[in-house]
C-alpha cells in the first residue's frame, strides 16, 4: 500500500491568531492522535496534495522534529469560502489496537448481466471497516463477474478477510439494470408472442 511522506513541525502557539499566521504562511495546522501522545505540528500545504486529492487510500509517514509516526487521515476541513485545506486530524496507527477507515471498492469483472445487455450501476465506491492496521490495504476487491440482469450485490457479499464492515448489511452496493433499449426489444417480443 502507497504511503506518503509528510515533513511536519511541532507547534507550540495555539489560537485563533497563531492558526491564522501559520496558514498565512502556506502551513496546515495538524494533530496526530490514538498513540501514546497527541502531537500537534504544522506542514506546507503542498506536502498533503498527494494524501488529500485521491480516491485511494494510503497512508501517511509523518516526521516531526525526528520523530516518525504512520497514520491514517480521519477528518478534513475546508475553507467554506476559498475551499483551501484548513486543518487535518491524523490517527496513528498502533499495531494492536483497532482502527475504523473508508477503503475504497475495487470493482473486477465483467458482469454476465452486462454481456447480456443491462448497464452497471454502482451504488458505493467505499465502505466503513474495522480492523488491525496489518490488515490496512489500498482496496478491497469485488468480483461482479456473476451479476445477472435486475441483480445487486449487497455490503453482505463483499469478502472482507480480518475486517469488520460496519455499513449496514442490505444495502446494494452494484446493481445491472436494464436499458431502455433492452426493456424496448423485451416489449416487442412480447408483443409479438401475443399476436402469434
Amino acid at each position: 500500500m502507497n504511503s506518503i511522506k509528510i515533513e511536519g513541525q511541532t507547534r507550540s502557539d495555539f489560537g485563533k491568531k497563531a492558526t491564522r499566521l501559520l496558514r498565512s504562511e502556506g502551513q496546515v495546522p495538524c494533530v496526530i492522535y490514538g498513540g501514546s501522545q497527541t502531537v500537534s505540528f504544522s506542514a506546507p500545504t503542498a506536502s498533503f496534495r498527494h494524501l488529500v486529492y485521491t480516491p485511494d487510500f494510503q497512508l501517511a509517514e509523518i516526521t516531526v522534529d525526528g520523530k516518525s509516526y504512520r497514520c491514517i487521515m480521519k477528518d478534513l476541513q475546508f475553507d467554506v469560502v476559498t475551499d483551501a485545506l484548513t486543518h487535518i486530524d491524523f490517527l496513528e496507527l498502533v499495531e494492536d489496537k483497532k482502527v475504523v477507515a473508508n477503503l475504497p471498492l475495487k470493482y473486477t469483472g465483467t458482469p454476465e448481466g452486462v454481456k447480456a445487455g443491462g448497464r452497471l450501476e454502482i451504488k458505493m465506491k467505499t465502505v466503513r471497516v474495522r480492523t488491525l492496521p496489518k490488515y490496512l490495504k489500498a482496496a478491497i476487491d469485488v468480483n461482479i463477474t456473476d451479476l445477472k440482469l435486475n441483480d445487486n450485490m449487497r455490503v453482505q457479499d463483499i469478502n472482507a478477510e480480518n475486517m469488520e464492515v460496519m455499513n449496514s448489511p442490505r444495502i446494494p452496493i452494484a446493481s445491472i439494470v436494464m436499458t431502455r433499449a433492452l426493456k424496448q426489444a423485451e416489449n416487442a417480443d412480447a408483443k409479438d408472442a401475443k399476436k402469434k
